[in-house]
């Protein structure tokens, strides 16, 4: 594990709820927000409505500036998101994991505490200047965040499919090439 059990699940958490937006988008319905809150076993407050919906799917450009930055823009960004919200960072522990960072009380919005989250994880990976784990996707035609957290580096799309259709499309060009 690169990072902390919070921090990865908290860059996981961003990325895949920014790649939603690509096309098609695949946060459009209350059922779609439940799954993604479920996969990534959130706590505390849910409206679990529409305006709850709507006000995700308006922070997901700012989680992808934040997620692409480079690494003085991305501090700025950090630094804005959590006086924002008024962060104070505390240890909590609930099931069914042990101690990590919250940095809200749980009635905070979800919008807050995803905001918050994703900040706090971002300050380990601007800390360990790690920057690098994050970028967009290398389809041509997708603009999906990657996060590699793989040991060597080499993760370079942000799905099995942009990756699969890319390698089908190699083979392709290989095999017309041969002819």
């Amino acid at each position: 594990m690169l990072f902390t059990h919070d921090t990865e699940a908290s860059l996981q958490a961003a990325v895949v709820l920014v790649n939603t937006g690509e096309s098609p988008d695949t946060m459009t319905t209350v059922e779609e927000l439940d799954e993604w809150y479920e996969e990534f076993s959130y706590t505390g407050r849910r409206d679990g409505d529409l305006a709850e919906l709507d006000a995700l799917r308006a922070l997901r450009p700012v989680l992808r500036r934040v997620l692409t930055a480079d690494r003085d823009d991305a501090v700025q960004l950090v630094n804005a998101m959590l006086a924002d919200a008024r962060a104070v960072p505390q240890l909590v522990r609930h099931d069914p994991f042990d101690w990590h960072v919250h940095a809200v009380p749980p009635q905070a919005s979800l919008v807050t505490r995803v905001t918050v989250e994703t900040a706090m994880a971002m300050v380990d990976v601007i800390r360990a200047d790690e920057l690098s784990r994050l970028g967009v996707c290398a389809d041509q035609e997708c603009g999906g965040v990657v996060l590699d957290l793989s040991r060597n580096r080499s993760r370079r799309f942000c799905s099995t499919a942009c990756g699969n259709r890319n390698a089908v499309a190699a083979y392709r060009a290989r095999r017309s090439s041969e002819r």
